[in-house]
C-alpha cells in the first residue's frame, strides 16, 4: 500500500469524495476487509457496499488482498490502494489554477495556485515513475518559524529572497548540455492550528 496516492482522474474522485465510499476507503486503509466485515462498520447492506467496493475498485482506488472460505462463500478481501488520497488540479482540468496568469508573491491565492500546480506536477511526475519503475528525484524542508513582530517576518522573507535568489544564480546552467529543469518553491504562510475536538455531551 502507498502512503499517499494522487486521483488524476475525473471520474475517480467523483468516486472518492462521495461520503460513504470515502468512509469505507478509511476502512479498508487500515485493513483489507470484506462487503461483509464492512457492513457491520458502516451500516449498510453487504449488497450496497459490494456496489460501492466495486465503484471504486473499478477506479483502482481499492483492490483485491485475498479470498477466504466461508461456509459456502467465497469471500473477496479487499484493501485500499493507498493510505490517503490528493485529487490533482488535473481532474478540474478546464479550471485548474494557472500561477503564471497572475504572479502576486503576497497573494494568499497566487500561494495557492502554486501549491495547485505542485500537486498536478509531482503528482504526473510519480505517474510516470511508476509506469518506468523509476526512482523520482525530490527533496522537501518543512518547519516552522514564530515570528516576534511583522518587521521579523518581513526581514525573514527578504533574506530569504535573496538566499534563494543567490542560489538559483549560482547553480542554475541554462546551456549545459544533458542538464534537467528543475521547479523552485518557497512558500510562507501563518501555521494553521489544530481544530478543537468537539466536547463530549453530557447524558441527560
Amino acid at each position: 500500500m502507498l502512503d499517499v496516492t494522487v486521483i488524476e482522474d475525473p471520474e475517480a474522485a467523483a468516486v472518492s469524495l462521495d461520503p460513504t465510499r470515502a468512509r469505507l476507503l478509511a476502512e479498508l486503509a487500515a485493513g483489507p476487509a470484506s462487503a461483509a466485515m464492512l457492513a457491520g462498520k458502516v451500516g449498510l447492506p453487504r449488497q450496497k457496499v459490494n456496489y460501492h467496493l466495486k465503484a471504486l475498485e473499478r477506479h483502482g482506488l481499492v483492490e483485491l488482498a485475498g479470498e477466504r472460505r466461508k461456509g459456502n462463500v467465497t469471500e473477496r478481501l479487499m484493501r485500499a490502494t493507498a493510505a490517503s488520497y490528493v485529487i490533482s488540479p488535473l481532474a478540474l482540468a478546464e479550471v485548474q489554477p494557472d500561477p503564471d496568469r497572475f504572479r502576486d508573491q503576497l497573494s494568499a491565492r497566487w500561494l495557492l495556485a502554486l501549491g495547485a500546480r505542485l500537486v498536478r506536477d509531482v503528482g504526473s511526475l510519480i505517474t510516470g515513475a511508476a509506469k518506468a519503475r523509476k526512482r523520482l528525484a525530490t527533496y522537501a524542508l518543512d518547519g516552522e518559524v514564530r515570528f516576534a513582530s511583522a518587521a521579523d517576518r518581513a526581514a525573514f522573507v527578504q533574506e530569504l529572497t535573496a538566499g534563494v535568489s543567490a542560489l538559483i544564480r549560482k547553480y542554475d546552467a541554462p546551456d549545459a548540455e544533458g542538464g534537467r529543469d528543475h521547479r523552485i518553491v518557497v512558500a510562507v504562510h501563518p501555521t494553521v492550528k489544530d481544530r478543537p475536538e468537539p466536547a463530549p455531551e453530557l447524558d441527560q
